[in-house]
């Protein structure tokens, strides 16, 4: 299977060590056909990439955020009759394969349209990324509650609920995934009309488009390709960055609904349905 791929990352004064080990990855992967680096960042000191291979296509933007300058990618991946395009952080690394591996994993399930590889801290540990669509009640206990006592209890209780913990050796068809690597098929997005939505500067960007294309075919989590991810979870400790997190979630919530959400109670109700069923084979 020879499919045409291509790849995009988003630059915003990264640190020349991320950038360094993903064009790594990508090089030594081999399948990209072209690898487009959006710069967000204050200056073009990354325009020196384009020297570095022939696949690299550099585009120095101005800061419209994550999802929008995805598009970009996205819109001149289409351009080139690509077939498949992956969406990856700057902190991402993978070995030689993986991109031919999720291509030839998305021919096998014609009806996905996106998927996510298993996705490892640099420890080794596997980060539980597939989640189910959130509630604000969830999103306030998982980001302010402290870490002890029955406040630590109830966080754990809910994530292992949430990032449906039991299931990370079984494809499985979660609504919700992580925009740190994403596998598109571009076909689908075409058909389906959709993109990231640009009114979410960062943050919950990809939660909307997983959602958006959940409800008309597979979104799939495909353990047998792997990616290494550093998950700084900046906002976490930059208050910009957690003002930004929280004013995406108040446009997430306002777009399909705070505490009155039909389509997240029946998304959420059916993948444990399907990962009760998992365990009960197991």
């Amino acid at each position: 299977m020879n499919a045409k791929i291509t790849a995009s990352v988003v630059l915003y004064k990264t640190e020349k060590r991320q950038v360094e080990n993903l064009l790594s990855s990508i090089e030594a992967d081999g399948a990209a056909t072209r690898f487009f680096v959006i710069d967000n960042s204050p200056n073009d000191k990354w325009r020196i990439l384009e020297k570095e291979s022939e696949k690299i296509r550099y585009i120095y933007n101005e800061n419209l955020g994550y999802g929008a300058s995805h598009n970009i990618a996205l819109h001149l991946a289409a351009e080139e009759n690509a077939q498949f395009h992956a969406v990856l952080n700057p902190d991402i690394t993978f070995v030689p394969g993986t991109l031919k591996k999720l291509a030839n994993f998305m021919e096998e399930n014609p009806n996905a349209s996106i998927t996510m590889p298993k996705i490892f801290s640099p420890d080794g540990e596997v980060q539980k990324l597939c989640r189910l669509l959130p509630n604000p009640f969830d999103l306030f206990v998982r980001r302010f509650l402290p870490n002890f006592g029955v406040f630590g209890k109830l966080k754990k209780s809910l994530d292992e609920k949430n990032c449906l913990a039991h299931a990370y050796n079984q494809v499985m068809n979660p609504p919700c995934l992580s925009g740190c690597f994403l596998f598109l098929r571009l076909s689908s997005l075409e058909k389906f009309g959709i993109e990231f939505d640009e009114r979410f500067f960062m943050y919950f960007e990809d939660f909307d488009l997983v959602r958006r294309l959940h409800r008309v075919s597979q979104t799939l989590y495909f353990p047998d390709a792997e990616a290494s991810h550093q998950h700084a979870q900046e906002s976490y400790k930059n208050w910009k960055m957690l003002k930004i997190h929280l004013r995406s979630a108040a446009k997430y919530f306002g777009k399909y609904g705070w505490f009155f959400d039909s389509e997240r109670k029946e998304m959420n109700k059916r993948i444990l349905r399907e990962i009760g069923k998992f365990a009960e084979r197991g």
